[in-house]
Formats: structure tokens, sequence, C-alpha cells
């Protein structure tokens, strides 16, 4: 398969152009014909130099909220969709993301539909805005679709805030706290181990503790540097890895205080994620496939996909959920409601507001209970050092006196 840059003529004769994923040349031409285009000209498109650090092609969740709704709002509105998606592109301040939409209605301009020319950029529609896109517009409700696709987004973004809320504060009084220690015992510690050499102070054992870390410190402050950058990209590359990846997603579902969180979370986004496809008519299996993708956590993924081959087997999908007690007994119980009413989507999206809910009080209750804990561990690592320090002053002071 590669990349070829197309010119042709569309129907209504205008010279319409793009940029499509084929196995030849004469296949997409083949294909441009049954999508009723001219070919005009076919070429392989050349291979571009990428640079990682430099080239960004990341579109922000809430930048993709945005234009999901304001496409919902053009087409409501009557529209034509090749206008609406140009006047998104003009005002898209993301360079990558108005190429992504200026591409986006060259396909459509050219006769593919939305969602195939959407399908070219996985990295910014995945298969959950894909497939509803596809729905709504075989159903002709394309801006209902993109209206509860902007919805979830908005949850999600507003999900993934809270989050960051309860992890940056420790996380950043955590690393203030080590560099603030660290600077210590490499530039102040040092001064004071020299005044108490030139006047031969007893050193009681916390003060030879702290000199032999400041010692080691100062000897090894390079060393430590590199091997914290090592360490970083180790750890990402080993997180990358279908064992690394078991890993870290065991130890955070299981870490004390965020452990119950993360798991809060992971069945929010997958409640909203089923509740967004099933009411967007997509089918049972399809979903779950989708919604095992974005659950965030290998674990719950597993147990997602384990549920979705017994409901392929003719189990209903409480009986799943229930199996050796993979998810929350409330979860279980709500599908099982929704199942018997044939309101299972407006369940999970009972479940998933509960569970927002939650992840809310539980963020509320992390901050209070983190505050002072923080606050005694800083005071305990400072004033660790600064006594260190004094001990041999009040040595001196019994020597002298």
């Amino acid at each position: 398969m590669a990349v070829f840059i197309w010119k042709g003529r569309n129907r209504l004769g205008d010279v319409v152009e793009g940029e499509r994923l084929a196995k030849s040349a004469a296949d997409l031409t083949r294909i441009l014909q049954r999508e009723q285009v001219t070919v005009i000209n076919v070429k392989k498109k050349p291979t571009e130099l990428k640079i990682p650090f430099l080239k960004r092609e990341k579109v922000p969740l809430k930048e993709l909220a945005v234009y999901s709704r304001q496409l919902s709002v053009l087409i409501d509105a009557d529209l034509p969709l090749i206008q609406g998606l140009s006047m998104l592109a003009q005002q898209t301040k993301n360079k990558y993301f108005k190429s992504v939409i200026t591409q986006v209605r060259k396909d459509v301009e050219a006769g593919a539909t939305l969602n195939q020319a959407k399908k070219k950029f996985p990295k910014v529609f995945d298969d959950l805005y894909c497939n509803l896109v596809a729905s709504g517009e075989q159903s002709g409700s394309l801006d209902i679709m993109l209206r509860r696709l902007a919805d979830y987004q908005e949850r999600i973004v507003k999900l993934k805030a809270q989050v960051k809320q309860a992890m940056t504060y420790p996380i950043v009084i955590f690393v203030f706290s080590i560099l603030v220690t660290i600077f210590m015992l490499w530039k102040v510690v040092p001064i004071f181990s020299g005044i108490f050499d030139e006047l031969g102070a007893d050193m009681p054992l916390l003060s030879q503790i702290m000199l032999a870390a400041s010692n080691f410190i100062q000897s090894y402050i390079f060393w430590m540097f590199i091997g914290f950058i090592g360490f970083v990209f180790l750890f990402r590359y080993f997180k990358k890895t279908p064992p690394g990846r078991r890993a870290v997603d065991t130890a955070l579902l299981k870490m004390p205080l965020f452990g119950d969180m993360i798991e809060k979370v992971a069945l929010s986004r997958i409640t909203r994620t089923l509740s967004t496809l099933l009411s967007g008519g997509v089918p049972m299996m399809e979903s779950l496939k989708i919604t095992s993708s974005t659950a965030g956590n290998v674990l719950l993924e597993g147990r997602i996909m384990q549920s979705r081959a017994q409901v392929a087997e003719g189990t209903s999908l409480m009986d799943a959920f229930k199996e050796k007690g993979q998810f929350p007994l409330v979860l279980t119980q709500m599908v099982g409601v929704g199942e018997a009413t044939g309101t299972l989507d407006a369940m999970l999206t009972k479940l998933a507001d509960f569970y927002d809910d939650e992840v809310e009080a539980t963020v509320g209750a992390l901050l209070s209970i983190l505050e002072p804990i923080l606050l005694i561990f800083v005071g305990a690592l400072i004033g660790t050092i600064v006594i260190s320090m004094y001990l041999p002053v009040f040595s001196l002071i019994a020597q002298f006196g």
C-alpha cells in the first residue's frame, strides 16, 4: 500500500484533487472511477523527511470536541458539508488539524463519504468517531451523531482535567522537595562541613549520614542526572512493550490512594463510550471491540474482550460482565436492568455520570488528604537536614562551655 496524489473531475465537471492510500495507481484509478471521478493524473506521493521532535501531528481532544460541535451546528443549519468544512479549516489555528480538515474536504468534494475521508487520519479520528459518523451518514442524522461525539469528548476532557488536578499537585510538591533537598546537600551542607572540620566538632550519626550523602551527590551529580534521563527513556520504552504495559497498568490499579480513582476513571470511559456507540446504532460486538481500545488500561481491555467473546456465544452482557467479578456489582446490576428494559444505552450513560461524580468526589478527598501529608513530608525532609547541621553546633557549645 502507498499514498498517491490524484487529480480529476467530479460528476459536476469541477476539478478535484487529493491523496489516497491504494495498492497501485491503476487500483486507485478504478476506485475513483467507481466514485464517478474522471481521473486526469495519478502519481505516487514522494517520501517526506519527518523529524519527530520538530513535527507534531496531534490534535488535542478539546479542539476535536469544538470541531465536532461546530460541524454539527453547521450541518443542522443546512449548510453544505463542503462549505462547512472549508469554514472550519479557515478558523482552525492548529496547522496540522487545518491540513487534515482541508484534505477531508477535498476527498468529500471528490465523492468520498465523510467517514471514508476521516478514516485516512486514524490518529485524529479513531474508530469510535468514524463508526458514529458512518452511522449518522447512513441514517441521515449526521448532525445528531456529531453532537453526541462532542458531548462525549467534552466529558472525557473534563474527566482528564480532574485526574490531572489530582495528580499534578502531589507530583509538583514531591519533585520540588527532592530538588531542594539535592540542592542543599550539593551546595549548603559542604559549607557547614568545612566549618565543622576546622573547629574539630564531634559529628553525631545523623550528621555523618548527611555528610556522606552530600559527598556522594557532589561526586556523582552528573551521573545521577544522566542516570535519571536514561531511566525515563527506558521506562517509556518498557511501557510500550506488552509485558511492560501490563506491569504498569497493574501497578496503577493497585497504587495506594490513586488506584481506586484510576479504576473509576477507566470505568467512566468504558460506560460512556459503550453508551455513545450503542445509542449511535453501532452493533454490540463492534461497540465492545471499540470500547476495549478506549479503556486506557490493558487489564480492563482484556476483561471487555473476554466479555465480548461470551456475548458472541449468546451470553447476556450482564452475565458476561458478572463473570469472575470482573466489574463492580453496581455496574453489572444496572447493565442487567438496561438489558431487561431495552434502555441499555441510557443506563450506561447514568453509570458514566455516576462514575464521573465519584471521580470528582475522590479528587476532592485526595487533595484534602495529600495536602497535610505532603507538608509533613517536605518539613521532615528539610528539617532533618537542618537538624543534622545544628547537632555539631550543640556539641561545640558543650565542648567549649
